[in-house]
């Protein structure tokens, strides 16, 4: 256990304080709101459903299987050279899933009754029963390979098909919230086959960049002071991967865009042209969200220095939150089943109480991940890499 890490000393405790503080008060906001005024506190309709706590729940969600996918690399595929991340990824994949489920669940009014109407009403016909499922079945198997690590047992026969079982449940799982989006014909702007490919990329980009931020976070944004194996990905391996998936996220998003503006479809063209490039929010996003990271990353010498690497995770976090709120959003504006020869652009813009949620949500992650820090050992590896790191720190002191 390294004393580095400043979450286990007041630093932490300052923080556990504060972002516990928020989540417990903006969730008592949000109670207050739909006991009072019900799911009008909302700005969506009949029209719009879908505001900005589906599009949270969706980044969320992403972002964890994004980090249940990085952690099978070393894993499920054996590429050694990243086990000083595995823990802390499994570990983030579980609290960041489980805020996102919790901003679901309340977006969703009667908050318990989905935990049995879902499942007892066996609608498998439905791409939302699977999605429980698959979610649910990914959330017991992060929990049960970090309690197989936590144990030391990082190669077992039992742990390695564990490992394979959950990195089967996040395809499963992220595939299937795709196809929720993806099978909507009415819905031309989301109506795509390519969606499950761009959200296994998208999450994978978004999951790294929630790696390296709560990493630096970890050890007081020194890496000096992290262990040696956090340090070598961080040095070498992880780089090279989050420019990868950030040049390949640039590149989904530019051939959507393409075919969006060519495209004979009005319903998908005036959405492209309309609403997104309108918005100078977007087109921020883009920009600070995607192409500056891609191009400092890029950099052989800027994506090995640590400040460029967690102002690259932060403006990630950014850029992608906000694709998934304009993404979200995007195909609902142009109203169902009248389509663009009788239309006005449905106008939406989140309530206090939606933004209340995303807060929420966003306070629970910092407070379980603070508990995890104080609790566990999240940059653990397995014993017979600690021992061959420490033999060879002291080979070359």
């Amino acid at each position: 256990m390294s004393d580095n890490n400043v979450m286990k000393g007041g630093l932490g405790t300052g923080l556990l304080i504060l972002s516990a503080a928020v989540m417990v008060a903006t969730f008592g906001y949000v109670i207050f709101q739909l006991n009072t005024v019900g799911h009008a506190a909302f700005n969506v309709s009949s029209k719009l459903p879908w505001g900005q706590p589906i599009s949270t729940y969706l980044y969320f969600a992403l972002a964890s299987s994004g980090l249940g996918l990085i952690a099978s690399l070393p894993l499920v595929f054996g590429f050694k050279q990243y086990y000083g991340i595995a823990k802390r990824a499994i570990f983030l994949a579980f609290i960041i899933l489980i805020s996102g489920m919790a901003v679901l669940a309340l977006e969703l009014g009667h908050t318990f009754r989905m935990l049995w109407a879902i499942p007892f009403n066996m609608q498998i016909q439905s791409a939302m029963f699977w999605m429980g499922v698959f979610y649910a079945a990914d959330l017991l198997f992060l929990l049960w390979k970090f309690q197989k690590m936590e144990a030391g047992d990082w190669d077992s026969k039992n742990t390695k098909i564990i490992g394979i079982a959950s990195f089967l449940g996040v395809l499963l799982a992220s595939g299937n919230l795709a196809l929720i989006f993806g099978m909507m014909s009415m819905r031309p702007f989301w109506f795509d086959g390519s969606l499950p490919i761009y959200f296994y990329l998208t999450a994978v980009t978004s999951g790294m960049a929630a790696l390296v931020f709560f990493s630096y976070l970890a050890y007081g944004f020194d890496r000096s002071k992290m262990p040696q194996k956090l340090q070598n990905a961080l040095n070498n391996g992880l780089p090279k991967l989050f420019a990868a998936v950030l040049g390949l996220t640039i590149l989904f998003v530019a051939v959507r865009a393409i075919t969006g503006l060519y495209t004979n479809n009005p319903e998908v063209y005036h959405v492209w042209a309309d609403y997104l490039f309108a918005s100078p929010v977007y087109i921020l996003s883009l920009l600070l969200g995607l192409l500056v990271p891609f191009a400092l990353m890029m950099s052989r010498n800027l994506r090995v220095n640590p400040q460029v690497q967690v102002l690259v995770s932060v403006l990630t976090f950014g850029g992608l939150f906000a694709e998934r709120y304009f993404f979200v959003v995007g195909g609902q504006v142009i109203p169902l089943f009248q389509g663009t020869w009788a239309w006005n652009m449905i106008q939406y813009t989140p309530s206090a109480t939606e933004w209340a949620l995303t807060i929420m949500g966003s306070a629970m992650i910092f407070t379980l991940y603070v508990l995890g820090e104080k609790f566990f050992n999240l940059s653990a590896v397995p014993e017979q890499l600690e021992e061959a790191a420490e033999a060879e720190a002291k080979a070359t002191a």
